[in-house]
């Protein structure tokens, strides 16, 4: 039976005590909503990435719609194709030349024909048994000059296995050829947002003679395809462990998991390891870490008892900055995010503990589609749901942390709090900017 949803619905199962929530996942999975704060990126953005190369999604024209918007939002149309399933192709078993003739057209009208194609099928190829594999045979026996690789817009895939997201990420990186490894180049792999070139892993890599590269510093295909010769990847994000691991594997690069923190102790654990995978001499931590301390001082002296807001799009380890923010005598209310990794399980522990007053709110639970948003007191928001949410006009703008590594990312953080409280922002207009940092904006 269905119940009406009205203004007086109470948060119950959409919000809970720190205390009283499960991990990885508090809420219970449901009907689900989503907010108006597009800044997160999707597979489209992603795929951008590579350089020079064409993306072509195949898919039924009700799941198109998006992709073509996201395309033409980022001018980004003439690097994206589509070929159009419709019933018949699913009724008369010809999906498999439906892909490869429609592929072949559209590579026969691209002047200059492209380098590499990401050519994204759709849960309906999976639905009816395609075959695939055949499908990608095809087209690199007629196109030997391009490259070819398997991308996925799967819905179906999003809450089992690896996440469409993380597939992504992997796929992104699986036109790297074997090469002869250069034991002096390192990659950062699987961000959307690259990592900033003042953060710690550019200081030491650099003053141990080591270049660092991630993708978004190849500006042509024969520079993508040189990043197979790092012999080491780092990863800072969750999502994109997978695509290290795949390259490991494939590739004989070595991985290591260098998870994005903000908490001091994980900070110094993964510069040293990095120093220590790289020979390198390991920096004065404990003045990185004064610096950021400074930092920290500073914004709170001028933030004060001000209730602030953390939501998951914002940070990828939004607990470890909530319990930064909370032990430097900040006063953080609730942290929003449906579910937590597992690198933030001992920050869950930790504020579960000592902070068992903190709030932990859905995003997408269909009770956030009527739940008041306006506060009566000025709250700063650190990312664009906790913004929505929250109605207010004070907040950092970033996704995915926003490059934002180390004890640099934490003084860029503090210093983008102390902005974001004294500048008022036009949050609606904001937050509906589609993949905030690439090419939309």
């Amino acid at each position: 039976m269905f119940k009406r949803i009205g203004a007086d619905v109470s948060d119950s199962g959409a919000r809970v005590k720190i205390s009283d929530a499960s991990f990885p996942s508090p809420f219970e999975s449901g009907l689900e909503y989503g907010c108006s704060a597009r800044g997160t990126w999707n597979i489209v953005h992603t795929g951008m990435l590579m350089p020079q190369a064409h993306e072509i999604f195949v898919c039924a024209s009700g799941c198109l719609r998006g992709v073509v918007l996201t395309a033409a939002e980022m001018g980004a149309s003439h690097r994206f194709s589509t070929v159009e399933i419709r019933e018949q192709n699913v009724l008369d078993g010809d999906m498999e030349e439906l892909i490869v003739e429609g592929v072949s057209d559209i590579l026969s009208k691209l002047t200059p024909k492209p380098k590499a194609v990401l050519l994204y099928t759709s849960c309906i190829h999976h639905f009816i048994g395609c075959d695939l594999p055949d499908v990608y045979r095809t087209l690199r026996e007629r196109h030997p000059d391009v490259d070819f690789t398997d991308c996925y817009m799967n819905p179906i895939m999003r809450k089992s296995g690896i996440t469409p997201d993380a597939l992504m990420r992997k796929q992104l990186y699986s036109l790297l050829p074997q090469s002869e490894k250069d034991e002096r180049a390192v990659n950062i792999i699987g961000n959307n947002i690259a990592v900033s070139k003042n953060s710690e892993l550019y200081e030491i890599c650099e003053k141990a003679g080591f270049t660092l590269t991630e993708i978004h510093d190849t500006k042509t295909y024969e520079q993508y395809k040189a990043m197979g010769k790092a012999f080491l990847n780092i990863t800072t994000n969750p999502a994109a462990v997978k695509a290290g691991e795949e390259l490991q594997k494939r590739l004989s690069q070595k991985h290591i998991s260098l998870m994005q923190s903000f908490n001091p102790e994980d900070i110094k654990q993964s510069l040293t390891t990095l120093c220590k995978e790289l020979d390198a001499e390991i920096p004065d931590l404990d003045a990185m870490q004064k610096k950021a301390q400074n930092a920290l001082s500073n914004a709170r002296e001028l933030i004060g008892d001000t209730p602030i807001t953390i939501d998951y799009t914002a940070v990828t380890s939004p607990l470890s900055l909530a319990r930064l923010l909370l032990e430097n005598g900040f006063n953080v209310k609730a942290v929003y995010a449906d579910s937590f990794t597992q690198n933030e399980k001992k920050h869950f522990d930790f504020l579960k503990m000592h902070y068992p007053e903190l709030d932990v709110i859905a995003t997408v639970h269909s009770k956030l589609r009527v739940l008041p948003r306006v506060t009566a007191f000025k709250t700063l928001a650190i990312g664009q749901k906790a913004a929505y949410f929250t109605g207010t006009e004070h907040f950092v703008n970033i996704v995915e942390s926003g490059g934002m590594y180390g004890f640099s990312g934490i003084v860029e953080m503090c210093s983008l709090m102390e902005q974001a409280f004294v500048e008022k922002k036009d949050t609606r207009k904001l937050i509906q900017i589609k993949g905030m940092g690439c090419s939309c904006e």
